[in-house]
């Protein structure tokens, strides 16, 4: 699919020429407001009667399609979208509304939507033209996402994809609208990339494709790359991640990505995504239900990599160094097994209760690994605990660490691109449940709080001298119900997460 093409237009929206005009009208709002109201003048009316009428109420993702009639130029039709209570309108929520507005388009059969960004303003006291772009366009480019490359044949029910969004401005905002939009745009986009190598099915997606999508991202992007075959793993010791890997015919990598956008004298940020491109659980097995599902066990790496592509692609002022321990979970006659003991790259012996518990033993060597570019900052990312789930349910991430300023700047990333994350303390309590008897550490501390152990698992292996964080993303990966913008299936969770957060550290 094609991307979707950003044009930008100043003045009335009852002028543009588009086979679809969107606005927005909040609950009880008695008359449409600004271009609302432009549009309505236009239309004789016909909004105002609507409501009055009570057949629209302005409720959130409730819509409407109005036709212009017979008009020698402006728009051929206007959907209504209500935006919920003024009070709750936030840039999540223009994300859901512009999502929405590209699903009915696609049913509709219109290939050209027209989004009036002056209206959106009005309508919030903090959303000026460049964030009201970046959330509509984030909202289109995400909602139009589909996975079709696997089907011989396309859905005859298949919608029509928008190929033109026009967003349309007051005069003078052209420039700021443009940033925003190519801000949105390029989110967007990474969050896309981590929705489809999340969704390929683990026998395309293996370690060895995620190195082939990475070398040519680091093409495309000027990326700096190095990938450890399991031979160079064997000779730095990284005994947690091989361990994992030992089940399995795929080959396991770690692939380092470098970018360097503020020069050598900066300290990078360092990022590391679980790359377990499929989980059976190991010996532990995993029920077969939705087994299946395990395929975006890979979702740290898939986020991590679209990110730092991201980076490079917005020339962010930084310098970042990603590393993704790519592998897969298998149950073998090589497998690791419940009772193993092995020898991290740190030297910490770990004791294995669990064999599905394997991304913190992945990300164990990989952080001790990434401490070697003497990062000012860590933040790891995995689909890590069915726990977090039981916490938070599917609409927060849970984040530990180390350090109250970080886990407060991703917290605040996460409110700004509606990827929101929730704090679990680390405290000294947790670390007894992880005492062996025979190693220095075990990989599991029982049922009681499953995510803040394997928190707390990490952590003995990333110290306290560098600010990190940890996200658990196992709730919020993927979706099995509907979810604004994305809708169902994969999230693309934490990319966008990540994208905002690097921007905030560049203008700080």
């Amino acid at each position: 699919m094609a991307d979707l093409r950003v044009t930008v237009r100043t003045g009335p929206a009852s002028e543009v020429d588009t086979p679809l005009l969107v606005v927005q009208q909040f609950e009880r709002d008695e008359e449409p407001r600004g271009a609302a109201g432009d549009v309505d003048r236009m239309l004789g009316g016909t909004i105002s009667r609507i409501v009055r009428q009570g057949d629209f109420h302005g409720r959130k993702d409730e819509t409407l399609v109005v036709y212009a009639g017979e008009r020698e130029a402006g728009p051929q039709r206007v959907l209504l979208i209500g935006a919920g209570k003024r009070e709750d309108y936030t840039l999540d929520r223009l994300r859901g509304a512009i999502a929405t507005a590209v699903r009915e388009a696609g049913k509709l059969g219109v290939t050209r939507m027209a989004v009036a960004l002056s209206h959106i303003g009005m309508m919030s006291e903090h959303m000026g033209p460049t964030l009201a772009a970046r959330g509509a366009t984030e909202g289109a480019v995400l909602a139009r996402w589909s996975f079709r490359e696997l089907r011989s044949e396309q859905d005859e029910d298949q919608s029509t994809p928008l190929e033109e969004l026009i967003l349309i401005g007051g005069e003078g905002e052209e420039d700021a609208i443009r940033a925003g939009a190519r801000d949105g745009e390029v989110d967007a986009r990474a969050a896309n990339l981590a929705r489809t190598l999340a969704t390929r099915p683990g026998n395309v997606a293996t370690p060895s494709h995620i190195v082939e999508v990475a070398r040519e991202l680091a093409e495309q992007h000027g990326l700096e790359i190095e990938v450890l075959d399991r031979a160079a793993m064997q000779k730095e010791g990284m005994g947690a991640l091989l361990a994992v890997a030992q089940g399995s015919e795929q080959p396991p990598f770690l692939i380092v990505l470098r970018y360097n956008g503020a020069g050598e004298g900066e300290r990078p940020i360092a990022l590391v995504g679980k790359g377990v491109t499929f989980d059976s659980g190991g010996i532990s097995i995993k029920p077969a239900d939705r087994m299946e599902l395990m395929k975006y066990d890979m979702s740290g790496a898939a986020g991590m990599l679209a990110a730092t592509a991201a980076a490079a692609e917005l020339e962010l002022p930084i310098n970042v160094v990603t590393v993704l321990p790519c592998t897969e979970n298998l149950p073998s006659g090589t497998a690791i097994k419940p009772g193993d003991v092995i020898t991290s790259l740190s030297g910490k012996t770990i004791e294995i209760i669990n064999t599905d518990a394997e991304g913190r033993l992945i990300l164990a060597d990989s952080l001790t690994y990434v401490k070697r570019y003497e990062p000012a900052a860590i933040v790891d990312a995995a689909t890590l605990t069915g726990a977090v789930v039981i916490a938070l349910g599917n609409h927060a991430i849970g984040v530990m660490g180390n350090h109250g300023d970080l886990i407060d700047e991703l917290r605040a990333a996460g409110q700004r691109t509606g990827e929101k994350a929730w704090p679990l303390p680390l405290w000294d309590e947790y670390r007894k449940q992880l005492d062996s008897q025979v190693a220095d550490i075990k990989n599991t501390g029982g049922r009681g709080a499953g995510s803040i152990t394997a928190g707390w698992f990490l952590k003995e292996f990333v110290g306290e001298e560098v600010p990190w964080a940890h996200l658990d993303i196992a709730g919020t990966a993927w979706a099995d119900e509907e979810r604004q913008p994305t809708g169902k299936g994969a999230t693309g969770v934490p990319a966008r997460l990540l994208i905002e957060w690097m921007r905030s550290r560049a203008s700080a």
